[in-house]
């Protein structure tokens, strides 16, 4: 009998006995995420893909599976769903129907079949990073991170075997291929950087990736699949904090793992996929490997059925049912915080108490957002305060609107020092690598007024020369 993958289909294929177990919530089988859903706009499938109403008594959401586990039936169907002959959840920390919806409903747009969700968006990337090494290795990136992922490559992954090796000039892909050594497992960026806010050339970095046969992880946080979907441009690996514009309400945390299903794992180099093991055993008692099962979604599956498994950074039903309903208005909610984005840029870029302004569209990064950000560069930006210490800490206590608070892409503004707190873990050295300097201050855009979020700014930079 032909073996399904989890990945694409547990808790997502027709229950083959709807009398005794929950109705699965369909989703991006290969067939339905390769097929079909592309004939759709991006905005019919953030609100309709990877999942199928009739089968959940015509429930116009998804229903929040709120379960730790699900019927096996008889010792029989126990063991075609332990061998994979049979697809369906059976315990909610790697496989559940609400999850599960999540996962088809990016992979659709996305186009792409494999997907898995998690609890964090550092739960993403710290998953991305160890299932790319399987063991010690080096991961090329550069210091323009968010910070706790820089700390991570400092600190934790060190312990793990995974060395970080990053260039100082990440706009230069020439730079990319000269650090490049025989250990190094994968290239490592962010679409758009936190919190300085530039576009790197995903397209060069791709292709030089490729070239030495290694795949390229892009953290696309902050663009989201709305502006910018990266495997368009040779990414194979995409990974998101969804606790940031994908939720859109700061209520909820969640990563996202994609893979484009593209890239070839070699034994050599990366054995960890062909490695056989028992839990992947088939109905006869063979040892299989992630590639025999799941040749085409190798990496979301081995996240899925080994580091998720033994780790447990599980996203719960009830989170993952929030991100889905903050993705129903993704697009209007991105198109609204861009606008706002430029208004207040073109607001502070004359103002006399802003030193800088760190925006994709300025400087080197201009044709690049032309490129990979036709629709706009996001709603994050950094600018220099102008003043003393004293004055900008006065600055940050006088705004009315904005809140002074540690995240993203919310619905409402948000304004941060980053030195101070969200790169705060990152040594001097560190920060000074990556060109956070102590005047840096990070604003997240919303949906309020523009004309109230100048006013707000207007009034704190006069409460701060006081």
């Amino acid at each position: 009998m032909k073996q399904e993958c989890p990945d694409t289909t547990a808790g997502l294929s027709p229950d083959p006995n709807p009398d005794i177990a929950a109705d699965p919530v369909p989703g991006p089988d290969p067939e339905a995420a390769a097929g079909p859903a592309p004939a759709y706009g991006f905005d019919t499938l953030k609100v309709r893909a990877g999942y199928d109403e009739r089968s959940h008594h015509f429930s116009t959401t998804v229903p929040i599976y709120q379960t730790v586990a699900f019927g096996l039936d008889s010792p029989e169907r126990a063991r075609r769903l332990f061998t994979l002959e049979e697809s369906h959840p059976t315990y909610s920390r790697t496989a559940n129907p609400t999850v599960a919806a999540l996962e088809a409903r990016l992979a659709a747009l996305h186009g792409v079949k494999g997907a898995v969700a998690l609890a964090t968006g550092m739960a993403a990337v710290s998953c991305a990073l160890i299932n790319i090494c399987g063991g010690p290795g080096r991961i090329l990136s550069t210091y323009q991170l968010y910070g706790g992922t820089l700390d991570g490559f400092e600190n934790l992954y060190a312990q793990l075997g995974i060395q970080f090796d990053a260039v100082t000039d990440a706009n230069s892909p020439a730079a990319f291929e000269r650090a490049l050594t025989p250990e190094t497992k994968a290239i490592f960026v962010e679409s758009i950087t936190n919190p300085l806010a530039s576009v790197l050339d995903l397209e060069a970095l791709a292709n030089i990736a490729h070239a030495h046969g290694i795949p390229l992880i892009v953290d696309n946080t902050v663009a989201t699949p709305y502006l910018l979907n990266p495997f368009a441009f040779g990414a194979d690996i995409v990974v998101y904090s969804a606790t940031k514009a994908l939720c859109g309400h700061g209520n909820a945390l969640a990563g996202v793992v994609l893979e484009s299903g593209s890239f070839a794992y070699s034994p050599r180099t990366y054995p960890q996929f062909s490695e056989k093991l028992w839990n992947l055993r088939s109905a006869a008692d063979q040892e299989r490997s992630i590639l025999d099962v799941c040749p085409d979604t190798p990496f979301t599956s081995r996240i899925r059925m080994v580091l998720l498994n033994s780790l447990g950074a599980t996203l719960s039903p009830f989170d993952a049912w929030l991100i889905l309903m903050g993705i129903d208005t993704l697009s209007e909610r991105v198109v609204k915080q861009v606008q706002n984005t430029q208004a207040v840029v073109a607001y502070l870029r004359t103002h006399p108490q802003v030193a800088w302004v760190g925006y994709p569209t300025d400087g080197p990064g201009a044709e690049l957002v032309q490129k990979y950000l036709p629709k706009g560069a996001g709603s994050i930006l950094s600018f220099g305060f102008k003043g003393s210490e004293a004055q900008r800490r006065r600055f940050l206590g006088s705004v009315r609107v904005f809140l002074y608070q540690a995240n993203i892409g919310d619905a409402r503004s948000l304004i941060i020092d980053p030195e101070l707190t969200t790169h705060n873990e990152l040594s001097p050295r560190m920060r000074e690598k990556m060109g956070l300097t102590p005047d840096t201050i990070r604003l997240s855009l919303g949906l309020e007024d523009p004309a109230d979020l100048i006013e707000d700014l207007r009034q704190a930079f006069a409460e701060a020369s006081q």
